[in-house]
């Protein structure tokens, strides 16, 4: 039986996620209205997905008439800087020789690669690599990092990327 612990800061996302979680008839799932990064370090768990704010690259309509005042510098080094911190506060709660699964829907470097060579650069983390031939009918985008993922962002799917790590002692 797995117990699940969901950290959301926006109260109305919160909401709509439990919501959603009940409609499934799933239990045994804490929401917590709660920045991640402010977690006690007396939580720990077995298993982290961190699905992190990012600049939604992956997802961004080009035509949008707003995309220059919406998408810019300024917004992805602030989610540079919060994938960070999340990403450190991650490592520090995950139990030794368990995993984490990094995910943004963003396509950019400084995002993905960049972020999780950080964390492998702390020596805490390897990268557990994620097979590509599950995804052998998904448009991919190269990666600096071989074993992680990044969707190619089409008519039929938005713009992911996916690493997986375990921890290490």
């Amino acid at each position: 039986m797995a117990y699940l612990t969901a950290c959301e800061k926006n109260k109305i996302r919160a909401d709509r996620l439990k919501y959603n979680i009940e409609k499934q008839g799933i239990s045994k799932v804490n929401v917590l209205v709660e920045d991640a990064r402010n977690l006690s370090s007396y939580f720990s768990f077995d298993k982290i997905l961190l699905d992190s704010p990012c600049s939604g690259s992956g997802t961004i309509y080009i035509p949008d008439d707003k995309l220059e005042k919406k998408f810019t510098n300024e917004l992805v080094q602030r989610c540079v800087k919060t994938q960070t911190q999340l990403l450190k506060k991650a490592i520090e709660l995950l139990k030794p020789h368990h995993e984490m699964l990094y995910s943004t829907c963003s396509i950019l470097q400084e995002e993905n690669e960049n972020q999780v060579k950080k964390i492998l650069e702390t020596q805490k983390v390897e990268l557990i690599p994620i097979e590509k031939s599950l995804f052998a009918e998904i448009p991919l985008l190269p990666t600096s990092i071989e074993g992680t993922i990044c969707i190619a962002p089409t008519e039929l799917y938005e713009g992911f990327f996916i690493a997986k790590c375990l921890k290490k002692e």
